[in-house]
């Protein structure tokens, strides 16, 4: 009877309030901060902290790749999500429902921008493409080409006619989207561009590179009377040698640049929705503020430094050179001239200085009264920041930070009732809900790497609500946690080294801990009233402690409490007595340290999973290793059985969660979802939840559903999963045309599988199947015939009067011959088999025998270890041994009379003429040499063999007599 499992989902993630792979945005009406949240989108409402909303993409479609790189909002409820495998989702904010998935790009997707209708999408991608959207009709309108690396901003001008985009190629392109192409491309940049803004009038554009400076260019909006107008007054004086024609399609012209305070490269320019302030957020801990001064405060403080150059030129009477680059010699009414530059209109007012380094920044499009702006910061120590900025300077509002870590987690567990969830991390321990997700305490700590809630029982009754709590921390110590109160009641200096592992002792009021110290310690706690304390708290003295070769790495305790199992450093595992800590066993086997392990609940087995990315299955009676298995594609990190059954779960630094029978040794589900590299594992006492936490900050839920599934459909699942990815990635290669490949090389070719070996190796199979059939069907008709009760036999009709040998003969025929040898890659060994045991039948068809012998070939060749051992193939091989060394024989006697006519024929044609064959003729002399030296090499290596035979069989007569 096949057993059926059920089957675990992904029920929920919590614990990232943003990630740092996208930028963050203010929706239409300023109340709401669209965050990313790895594949998430979580809405939080400003004012009160919380998150309102999450826009999550359906479980199917879950996955490392489709973590969230850029966000977008319009001027509606509607919001754009890029992801990184090149999807856009078009999301409503208000019902937190995706109205659209639009797919076109094929790389991740780095830039999105609504025009101001919000009736058209740009995006940008890794792929150095630019697709615009129609985001009413939802569809694609067209992509535009050019740029020769990643898109990394967009911006539309002249109410959605023209695009403004940048590249890390180091260039602007300004596009016409009624035409539909590349109208300008403005250079100047001495780095990657990172980022472009321009203000709500469209006067200026600012772009952001790794440069020391921003560069502003002003934008011509369009033609009056065929002249261009200027965007603000005073700075056509800048150029106006320049001819109109020429500027006809200069959209932008250089204005100027600003220095800037800071030497890290930009990371995101904005102005806010007034235009009176430019924010230059840098990839550092700093934000510039710069003031956009009006019309008449620029001319003013340009009349001031025109001043001041008149004073010096006439005491010194040199040359004037301007600060935009110009040179000015003349002197009188020339030298008059009011020159308006990027330093007269941009003032630096404030800079923001954040606690951690910043990733992105979002001006708040509604602004509060007595403020100039409001600012949201996210840092990447998953933190948002809010900013009020006012003339006089700039105050934090607000941070968002107790729904999350500010670095990866380290370690979770579960209480007895799986009511609390406890996580910790390099300075604080959490305290969750793990059925909502909620944060419920946070307390600081140091850097915790293992924890353990006391259970509630009747050593050690809970006088608090919520019990107690203790964590191991890198420092070597133990730090007790009132997890009601919320508070750190002690830190006990329990070793000289990190305290690696927790353990309870089950049923009693103890706990072990490993150290890198070499020490096992055994612990006891109670809860007692202190000296001059009112209330009880826990205590934990140290009872006997056991001292180890190498560093601890993980401890682990049998339910039973009769044994207790320590990892080391070199590689083993030391099983030992607990109560008398006598040596029991030894497992050795894994190449590199133990970094978890697990006993089952009936205590029959251990498992240990490694470095070296294996699990290995124990039997705790005796230590011997049931089974070894590859369980991960990098270091197993977390395995810990479900309560009484010996099925188990298993984490690694692939991101993947495992799910595995330890008795039949079989993998039962893969379950993806996280970003990084996932750290540790807890199972609920019912296993009908897991909880995992990882690099990415994230804590996810699995829960256990009613839907059964079974291995084989599992395993067909992956393995069809694997060959569909697989050939996804070679068409994709495949039939990308060969004039869009970049000059870098970046497309080429990926794998031989194509669609026509996997259809070849179909039609191989069912013509094998359709022909066993036919023999069976023949032999069934010879034996009735024998009888004398048979019919006249009627062929079948699929197999168009051949016989089945001939019928597989053809289908194998009309395989190309280039992908003939992926087609019998493909095929099972016992369809080999089968098709081995049609060459004798094959081999009499002289127009056939190279084929014959290349599929006998292959064949032997991919099953030769199946071949040699199964006793049915060996009558078959011995057989084809015998014709196929003779017909290949006359073959080769053919081809070789063949090939000494034809030289002679050319020899006769070649004495009539010196022209035609005199190449030919050079170049068979050249194959007949290299063909004897191969000969004579072979005839060498015989005769030596032939030597060492005869002298190895007179030395042993030698050695008998």
């Amino acid at each position: 009877m096949v057993k059926a499992y059920l089957r675990y989902e992904p029920a929920a993630a919590f614990g990232v309030i943003v990630s740092v792979e996208s930028n963050i945005t203010y929706d239409s009406s300023g109340k709401h901060l669209l965050a990313p949240a790895l594949e998430k989108v979580g809405v939080w409402h400003v004012r009160q902290g919380v998150c309102t909303k999450t826009l999550a993409p359906s479980p199917a479609s879950r996955g490392p790749s489709l973590a969230v790189t850029s966000i977008a909002s319009s001027t509606s409820s509607l919001i754009a999500s890029g992801y990184a495998d090149g999807s856009v989702r078009i999301w409503d904010s208000e019902k937190g429902t995706c109205e659209t998935t639009l797919n076109g790009h094929k790389g991740a997707v780095t830039a999105l921008r609504y025009n101001k209708l919000g009736s058209l999408l740009a995006s940008g991608s890794k792929d150095n493409d630019i697709i615009l959207w129609d985001v009413v009709g939802e569809t694609g309108l067209y992509r535009l080409r050019g740029h020769r690396d990643q898109v990394t901003d967009l911006v539309f001008l002249d109410s959605g006619k023209k695009l403004v985009s940048s590249s890390k190629d180091k260039f602007l392109r300004v596009w016409d989207l009624e035409t539909q192409h590349c109208m300008q491309i403005v250079s100047g940049h001495h780095s990657e561009i990172w980022s472009i803004d321009i203000d709500p009038e469209e006067r200026f554009l600012v772009s952001g590179s790794a440069d020391v400076e921003l560069r502003f260019y002003t934008i011509k909006r369009g033609l009056v009377d065929g002249q261009p107008v200027s965007t603000i007054k005073g700075a056509e004086n800048v150029n106006n040698g320049d001819s109109t024609t020429q500027s006809k399609w200069e959209v932008l012209k250089h204005f100027g640049e600003i220095q800037r305070q800071s030497k890290d490269r930009v990371s995101t320019v904005a102005f806010n929705k007034s235009g009176n302030l430019l924010a230059c957020q840098v990839a550092g801990k700093t934000v510039e503020i710069f003031r956009m001064l009006d019309e008449a405060k620029a001319k003013h403080k340009a009349k001031r430094r025109l001043n001041r150059k008149k004073e010096k030129k006439s005491a010194k009477g040199e040359v004037e050179v301007m600060e935009n680059g110009d040179t000015n010699h003349g002197t009188g009414e020339e030298g008059n001239a009011l020159f308006v530059t990027a330093p007269d209109v941009f003032k630096l007012l404030h800079t923001v200085r954040a606690s951690k380094k910043i990733c992105s920044i979002s001006f708040c499009p509604i602004t509060p009264k007595n403020l100039l702006a409001t600012l949201a910061l996210s840092l990447n120590n998953n933190m948002l920041e809010f900013y009020s900025i006012e003339s006089s300077g700039t105050t934090k509002t607000l941070g968002i930070e107790l729904q999350g870590h500010r670095s990866d987690v380290r370690s979770v567990t579960l209480s007895s009732d799986n009511s609390l969830l406890m996580s910790t991390s390099h300075n604080a321990v959490k305290i969750w809900n793990p059925s909502t997700g909620s944060c419920l305490r946070t307390i600081d700590s140091g850097y915790g790497l293992c924890g353990l809630i006391i259970p509630d029982n009747k050593y050690a009754r809970v006088e608090t609500k919520g019990g107690y709590s203790l964590v191991g921390t890198k420092d070597g110590t133990l730090e007790i946690i009132d997890i009601g109160s919320g508070t750190c009641l002690e830190v006990v200096e329990a070793h000289g080294g990190s305290v690696r592992s927790i353990a309870a002792v089950p049923n009693e009021n103890g706990f072990v801990t490993g150290s890198a110290d070499h020490d096992v310690k055994f612990w006891e706690y109670e809860v007692k009233q202190k000296s001059g304390q009112g209330t009880k708290c826990l205590t934990v003295s140290n009872v006997r402690t056991m001292k180890m070769n190498d560093d601890v790495l993980v401890v682990a305790v049998s339910p039973d409490a009769k044994y207790i199992a320590v990892a080391l450093l070199d590689c083993t595992v030391k099983v030992f007595f607990a109560d008398s800590l006598k040596f029991f066993l030894s497992l050795y086997g894994h190449k590199l340290p133990v970094l978890c392990m697990a006993i089952s609940s009936d205590g029959d087995l251990i498992v240990t999973g490694s470095a070296d990315k294996n699990l290995k299955i124990w039997g705790l009676d005796f230590g011997d290793c049931h089974k070894s298995i590859f369980a991960h594609a990098d270091s197993v990190m977390a395995v810990q059985f479900v309560h009484n059954t010996h099925y188990m779960f298993s984490v690694g630094k692939d991101r993947l969660v495992k799910y595995w029978d330890a008795d039949k040794f079989e993998l039962l589900l893969t379950l993806e979802g996280h970003h990084a590299d996932v750290w540790c594992l807890a199972i609920s006492n019912r296993g009908d939840f897991i909880v995992t936490g990882s690099h990415d900050r994230s804590i996810r839920r699995w829960d256990r559903t009613e839907e059964p599934f079974f291995i084989e459909e599992e395993k067909e699942k992956r393995l069809e999963e694997m060959f569909e990815s697989d050939l996804d990635n070679a068409f994709e290669n495949r039939y990308v045309p060969k004039e869009e490949v970049p000059e870098e090389g970046a497309v080429a070719l990926a794998g031989k599988k194509t669609q026509e070996t996997v259809t070849a190796t179909d039609l191989i199979i069912d013509a094998i199947d359709v022909a066993e059939v036919e023999l069976n069907r023949i032999a069934e008709h010879q034996e009735e015939k024998t009888r004398g009760k048979a019919a006249e036999f009627q062929p079948n009709a699929i197999m168009l009067g051949l016989s089945p040998s001939d019928y597989v003969l053809r289908a194998l025929s009309n395989v190309n011959t280039n992908d003939l040898e992926q087609t019998l890659l493909a095929l099972p060994f016992p369809d080999a088999l089968k098709i081995m045991s049609y060459l004798k039948d094959w081999t009499s068809n002289p127009d056939k025998v190279e084929l014959v012998c290349r599929i006998a070939t292959l064949l032997l060749q991919t099953h030769h270890h199946q071949l040699v051992t199964t006793p049915a193939a060996r009558p078959m091989l011995t057989v084809l041994k015998d014709i196929l060394y003779a017909k290949i024989k006359a073959c080769k006697d053919t081809l070789g009379f063949n090939l000494a006519a034809m030289d002679h024929l050319k020899q006769l044609m070649a004495s009539r003429s010196d022209a035609l064959f005199r190449d030919a003729k050079s170049k068979l002399l050249e194959i007949r040499a290299q063909h004897s030296k191969r000969l004579g090499a072979r005839l060498e290596t015989r005769e030596e063999k032939r030597k060492k035979k005869k002298q190895k069989k007179s030395s042993d007569g030698h050695a008998w007599t």
